[in-house]
């Protein structure tokens, strides 16, 4: 060891640390930091997932979970994390399943990582890309922006992310449907959470927030509710995890999120906690208050959906979100 070089001790034990937690004070080992990570993601699983002591259907078939994953840390931790804790339940099948998105340079590698990984845990593995789904690749999609934007008002200022978004939500509902999945797991962490009610609140779409997963306590019949067991996990807790357990993720940014509203949040949430730590949490508390005050006030924030007039899908729209994208593309072509 170099001189006048110190490493940091665990909090908890002899070894030395890896991560500090700044909101708690503590530094964590891997060891230490798996636990902890564990620990918090066992009770969020607890409290979003109710299954039985025997969650088998009368057919005798398993109680199915879809995790969507994408090559990144974050769905690599979360299908770890699932097979670690509940993944030698005879009456539970884990799935894993990926959306591509067709973003040349982007998808192919992050789609090797994902499949790399679901092998490694023996985990069934399934993909479905936009094309199978009936829309363009994204590729296509951004050059034909400019041409929307001239034509339709409504698609004036959306950026990428607010097309993939909406093909990406249904195409993952397409894959609960083909797998026939009981739920659907996100690697939402607590940064993409927290992110996420910050963008709804400077908009004032507080029934946004309220719909955000997870959804088993209020599910819409014809899709399977959504859980986010990280949703608790800071971002940087999660890296390191993947790092350490040495899982196989794709580290490269998709080209097409340049300018996103959701960088200009990230930027303020990690400014809000390194002025605060703990403001995350903070963030996601106020949510989960909330909503519970929205569902005293008002009940089921998912009662009020239509299905679509020209696909059939669930929306709170007459044409979904979906089908009008998809009829700009179509414009444009």
């Amino acid at each position: 060891m170099a001189a006048g070089i110190s490493i940091t001790k665990c909090s908890r034990c002899p070894k030395p640390a890896i991560l500090h937690q700044e909101y708690s004070g503590q530094h964590l080992c891997s060891h230490h930091l798996f636990r902890s990570i564990r620990k918090r993601v066992s009770k969020e699983l607890r409290s979003q997932l109710l299954l039985p002591k025997n969650a088998l259907h009368e057919d005798g078939s398993p109680f199915r979970i879809l995790a969507c994953i994408s090559g990144g840390k974050d769905s690599a931790v979360l299908l770890d994390m699932l097979v670690d804790i509940i993944g030698k339940r005879r009456d539970v099948e884990i799935i894993a399943g990926c959306v591509d998105e067709g973003i040349d340079g982007y998808r192919a590698p992050s789609l090797e990582c994902a499949r790399k990984l679901a092998e490694s845990l023996s985990i069934k593995f399934v993909t479905l890309s936009y094309s199978e789904m009936g829309y363009d690749d994204m590729d296509e999609v951004v050059g034909k922006m400019p041409i929307i934007s001239g034509k339709h008002d409504e698609a004036k200022g959306l950026m990428p992310c607010s097309y993939c978004g909406v093909f990406r939500r249904q195409s993952l509902n397409a894959l609960a449907e083909k797998t026939k999945a009981d739920v659907m797991a996100l690697g939402h962490n607590l940064d993409d959470m927290a992110q996420s009610i910050l963008m709804n609140l400077q908009k004032g779409e507080i029934e946004r927030s309220v719909r955000l997963a997870p959804h088993t306590s209020t599910p819409i019949e014809g899709l399977a509710p959504r859980i986010v067991p990280l949703r608790w996990i800071p971002e940087q807790e999660i890296h390191a995890y993947a790092y350490a357990k040495g899982l196989p993720i794709h580290h490269g940014d998709c080209p097409h999120a340049n300018g996103a509203m959701r960088q200009q949040s990230r930027s303020i949430v990690a400014s809000l906690e390194a002025q605060s730590p703990g403001a995350r949490h903070g963030l996601l508390h106020a949510l989960d208050q909330i909503r519970e005050l929205h569902r005293e006030a008002r009940g089921d924030p998912h009662s009020e959906v239509n299905n679509c007039e020209i696909c059939g899908e669930i929306t709170s729209r007459k044409v979904c979100q979906s089908c009008t994208m998809k009829e700009w593309l179509a414009e444009s072509a």
